[in-house]
């Protein structure tokens, strides 16, 4: 070979990775309209002039913009003529993660928030009956004419997210920890508020500890790649999961986004990505329930969504970071470092300023009413 047939070869070379690079680009861009008039549709503004069907089916909008458990969004939703009826979806459960379901029932209940806030926006009164033990977990939400009212809660619905970006590290002022206090306290569900570098750093040892412990697990791994939507087309195509761009991470056909997935994630850069993201925030809140049932349960996903609707409704940002009470000795050792005795803790929520993060999707409303 001479220096000739070298450099036309390498030229060649570079043309065929350039092409391949564009062709890969191009591929992982398929569907970014679709997913852009999507999360436009569902985030939309609260329709305020609906009535009747209509009104219920705007409610059950709001409910499907609660938070859930890796965005499985574990529900159906059955019309009365003056009750919804919150259902679960089993077939969506996490049984790695969430093994006794708590973070399914919890979703329910932060559904059932969503509608109490939105409801006096259509001139009504809602007020939720918690399932009992021994039935299939159905939640009640009972429908009453009421007074016509907006509220910042009811319009923070459609603008909350996980925000799972980094934070800008400013403090919250305590007119506004108070307000995030208030928010999420409930029946039976307190809240503890960590502002001090050394509490929050003591929970973050152990969130990074829980979550080493689950991708050392090859199960909750297989379960979290599940749930893992890697281009714009693959979140359009389900309308649910983890779409890599609302983490931070580029957007890739899925192909190459699953197969990527076993070489590039590892305990160690998920723990390097929670101790930045830790670092950045202002704070942890970590919710409790007095006691380890469904009510206490659908009560602690209430609280957390109240608490997500007002920390949106006054520019604050939220995300959870749940892997210290995911992993059982880690939640043990949790409510030991917080005194909570026989209390479960729920929740780990981080919180502080930041900028908004691209939207996860939503199933259909036709696609989850019974």
């Amino acid at each position: 070979m001479n220096r000739r047939s070298i450099v036309i070869g390498g030229v060649a070379t570079v043309a065929t990775v350039a092409a391949a690079a564009t062709g890969a680009v191009l591929w992982s861009r398929q569907g970014i309209g679709q997913w852009r008039e999507a999360a436009a549709g569902i985030r939309r503004p609260l329709n305020a002039d609906l009535s009747g069907t209509a009104a219920l089916a705007e409610l059950v909008r709001c409910a499907t913009l609660a938070a859930s458990s890796h965005n499985t969004q574990p529900w159906r939703f059955a019309l009365g003529d003056s009750a919804l009826t919150i259902v679960p979806d089993f077939s969506r459960r996490c049984p790695v993660v969430d093994p006794d379901d708590h973070h399914l029932f919890a979703s329910l209940g932060a559904a059932a928030e969503n509608i109490v806030q939105a409801a006096a926006v259509f001139g009504l009164s809602a007020t939720v009956r918690f399932a009992d033990e021994g039935d299939d977990g159905r939640v009640r939400i009972d429908l009453a004419p009421g007074a016509s009212a907006a509220s910042p809660l009811a319009a923070a619905i459609v603008g909350r997210q996980c925000c799972r970006g980094l934070y800008d590290g400013r403090g919250i002022a305590p007119a506004d920890l108070d307000l995030l206090a208030a928010a999420g306290r409930g029946d039976g569900v307190d809240i503890v508020l960590l502002t001090e570098r050394p509490a929050i750093n003591a929970v973050a040892s152990l969130i990074i500890a829980g979550n080493t412990a689950q991708f050392a697990d090859p199960t909750f791994l297989a379960e979290l790649k599940h749930w893992l939507r890697f281009g714009y087309a693959d979140a359009v195509a389900t309308g649910d999961g983890l779409f890599s761009l609302t983490s931070g991470n580029p957007a890739l056909p899925a192909p190459v986004g699953r197969a990527l997935f076993d070489y590039v994630v590892s305990a160690a850069s998920e723990n390097a990505k929670c101790r930045a993201q830790i670092a950045s925030s202002a704070g942890l809140a970590v919710f409790v329930s007095e006691r380890d049932d469904r009510r206490h349960w659908l009560s602690a996903g209430r609280a957390y969504q109240r608490f997500a609707l007002r920390a949106t409704a006054i520019g604050i940002k939220q995300a959870f970071l749940n892997q210290a009470v995911e992993v059982l000795p880690q939640r043990r050792r949790l409510a030991e470092l917080l005194g909570l005795g026989a209390r479960r803790p729920d929740f780990v929520v981080r919180f502080g300023y930041g900028a908004d993060m691209p939207w996860s999707l939503r199933r259909p409303v036709a696609e989850v009413i019974a």
